[in-house]
């Protein structure tokens, strides 16, 4: 498993992962959660959905290197769109996949 899954589980663990667009979604509209992150197979009408509320509420948003399915495989659940409820862990998970997103870039 990579770095990023392995951020992921860990975050999930810890419980500051919120998988879900409806709960990602009031998560970011509460200001719990300061960071989304998207499956690169997340179906265009849902990402634009989820942009306009981290728009509105300032909360980041990233691109995941990772399938519905792998999430999955690192978390126990499958979801396109994930929350992060702790600053240090998005930190930590903004930076793990901006770093694989420009590995994939580069191949």
């Amino acid at each position: 498993m990579n770095k990023l899954a392995s951020m992921l589980s860990l975050t999930k663990k810890a419980g500051k992962l919120i998988s879900g667009f409806d709960v990602a979604k009031d998560s970011v509209e509460k200001k719990n959660a300061g960071l989304v992150l998207l499956a690169k197979d997340l179906s265009p009408k849902s990402r634009k959905e989820i942009a306009l509320v981290c728009k509105r509420s300032g909360a980041q948003i990233k691109e995941l290197p990772l399938t519905m399915d792998e999430v999955w495989f690192a978390t126990g659940k499958r979801a396109g769109i994930l929350a992060v409820a702790d600053e240090g862990l998005a930190k930590k998970l903004a930076q793990l996949t901006d770093d694989k997103n420009k590995e994939e870039s580069a191949l």
